[in-house]
């Protein structure tokens, strides 16, 4: 097969999917968590695929997000995870750091992408540090902490991350076309 990985079989058991909300006063109950239910929403929207949402509210701590990615890929058995807030450039932004700490391979095309989107409406989309790495054969992904953005970001890069879970030997992810049309190349 030219040296990719063999694309997995249509799975019966559904992907567990983590979903880690990353802010000092959600984690507080000062403020709704928006960003968490904003990608499970996302996520039931363009997904054909069954899935189980594994979510977590923490707070801006380095070491508390560390622990929280390895417990869902390591622990819970996700193979995907997608964070959302603590990307920014203030003091207790720490998501990328946490995240590249607990990656094995640095997966930079994301984040580029996401900013490249994120431009087109907001100037100050440079400032974002999203990122996302491969840790084991799972992939985890940094999202803003906005809804708005959230769905832009997704968007984006959706359409790449199936095939990436193949490579990686996760399961076999399938989308509704009519909202994400996802890109796998075609066997020869």
């Amino acid at each position: 097969m030219g040296g990719f990985a063999k694309v997995n079989a249509v799975s019966p058991l559904p992907l567990r999917l983590g979903i880690v909300t990353v802010s000092d006063r959600a984690s507080q109950g000062v403020y709704e968590d928006l960003g968490g239910p904003a990608i499970r929403a996302y996520f039931t929207e363009v997904l054909t695929s069954p899935f189980e949402a594994v979510p977590r509210l923490i707070p801006d701590d380095q070491a508390t997000i560390e622990a929280a990615l390895r417990s869902l890929v390591d622990e819970e058995g996700c193979c995907l995870v997608v964070t959302t807030g603590g990307t920014g450039p203030a003091i207790r932004d720490v998501t990328p750091e946490a995240t590249v700490a607990v990656g094995d391979k640095e997966m930079p095309g994301f984040g580029e992408l996401m900013r490249q989107v994120s431009l087109k409406y907001v100037p100050t989309a440079i400032l974002s540090r999203q990122t996302a790495v491969i840790r084991k054969n799972a992939l985890i992904v940094n999202l803003p902490g906005k809804p708005k953005s959230i769905r832009e970001c997704l968007d984006a890069v959706m359409p790449a991350i199936p095939y990436c879970l193949d490579l990686i030997g996760g399961p076999f992810l399938t989308t509704d076309e009519s909202k994400v049309k996802v890109f796998r190349p075609k066997e020869k």
